[in-house]
């Protein structure tokens, strides 16, 4: 089992590390959801066209802290005054990980799939950049837009064990800019989150690597 795990994550690394997705399932005791994830850096106009027909649920980007808060990116909880922004009954977490909307300004409605992977890819270029600053992202992003941003906690697994610090965590491991994007699989027929076991098939078909959190949980922290 220890070796089978070692290989599933040696395989998530060197796809990431070549720009290729991973499937990556959270926790049945968390979301119990898989996520497939990419760099960031690697999404191409394909990648979300897969991410909206082969995942179907919210196509996100995710931040590391240190780079959302160059961006000046809150938390979007902490940032809305409205009654309906109470997260007391969050069944799963204390708080969302969402930020800010984004689209890229070279993009028109920037929902197609060439605007979103436009808007993901260069968040991906830009997050490795520590000179690029709050008034470069106003100058190339405008919010609110059609890609999701998520911000992950500051010690990433060792604080929260979402598929944002996964994701990150697995991103760090490989050597590649801290930004990821993902989107939940779900299932067609149930409107549910794809079973673990719909999503092991799915990943061997597409020959694309499969690896648990807690394995990566027990690698990485």
């Amino acid at each position: 089992m220890q070796r089978d795990s070692a290989g599933a994550l040696e395989s998530a690394v060197a796809a990431f590390r070549t720009g290729n997705p991973v499937l990556v399932h959270d926790d049945d005791d968390r979301e119990g959801e898989t996520d497939l994830l990419y760099p960031a850096s690697a999404v191409t106009p394909a990648a979300v066209a897969r991410m909206r027909n082969d995942g179907g649920g919210l196509i996100f980007a995710a931040l590391t802290a240190a780079v959302a808060d160059r961006f000046e990116l809150p938390f979007l909880h902490e940032a809305l005054d409205h009654p309906a922004n109470d997260h007391s009954d969050l069944g799963y977490d204390a708080h969302p990980s969402f930020s800010l909307t984004v689209n890229h300004r070279d993009g028109f409605t920037g929902v197609t799939d060439d605007d979103r992977a436009l808007t993901i890819r260069r968040l991906g270029e830009v997050s490795a950049d520590d000179t690029y600053g709050v008034d470069a992202f106003a100058d190339e992003f405008r919010t609110p837009g059609h890609v999701h941003l998520l911000r992950a906690a500051p010690g990433l697994l060792d604080e929260r064990r979402g598929h944002t610090e996964l994701g990150l965590a697995l991103a760090e491991e490989a050597g590649i800019a801290p930004a990821v994007a993902g989107c939940e699989m779900l299932d067609d027929e149930t409107g549910g989150a794809l079973s673990t076991v719909d999503a092991r098939a799915y990943a061997r078909r597409h020959e694309l690597p499969f690896v648990e959190g807690a394995a990566l949980i027990r690698a990485l922290v």
